[in-house]
């Protein structure tokens, strides 16, 4: 078994980091999973949070990601994620402000889908998932950053 593993991660603009490394622990849908040389093949979904690029046992680099979809064979883990910066990058008043916006929407949005019928509801539900989802980022964006603080 080899030593590293290779580890790319590619957004829709480009190819942010290609590189050889001793683990990387990804984010996916049903729980953080860590990729070492020699894993198992598989393909996971992303939910919004932190990669973990590991060298010498410790974390040499950050990166946070919204979604997108990890595939793992035994020489190599590619994320393609849909969008991906560092947490550094990330604002905790700005995120805090917006959050605070999303969750004072969602009680009058899902009032909104609960009267609604027909096409209307659809439109609106189709609103409330996106801003569901939006909630998830900006939680996942302040997490990230008190993950920094530590």
């Amino acid at each position: 078994m080899a030593e590293r593993v290779q580890f790319e991660l590619v957004t829709p603009e480009r190819l942010l980091l290609s590189e050889m490394v001793e683990m990387v622990v990804i984010p996916g849908s049903e729980g953080n999973f860590g990729v070492l040389p020699g894993h198992a093949p598989f393909i996971s979904s992303i939910r919004p949070g932190v990669i973990d690029v590991y060298e010498g046992r410790a974390v040499t680099r950050r990166i946070f990601v919204v979604s997108g979809i990890a595939e793992v064979t035994p020489e190599r883990c590619t994320v393609l994620a849909d969008r991906a910066l560092s947490p550094d990058e990330l604002d905790r008043g700005t995120i805090q402000a917006e959050l605070q916006t999303v969750e004072g929407n969602l009680p009058s949005l899902r009032e909104q889908v609960a009267r609604a019928s027909g096409s209307d509801r659809d439109t609106l539900l189709v609103e409330l998932h996106q801003l569901e989802h939006r909630q998830s980022v900006l939680q996942a964006e302040l997490q990230a950053i008190s993950e920094i603080a530590r």
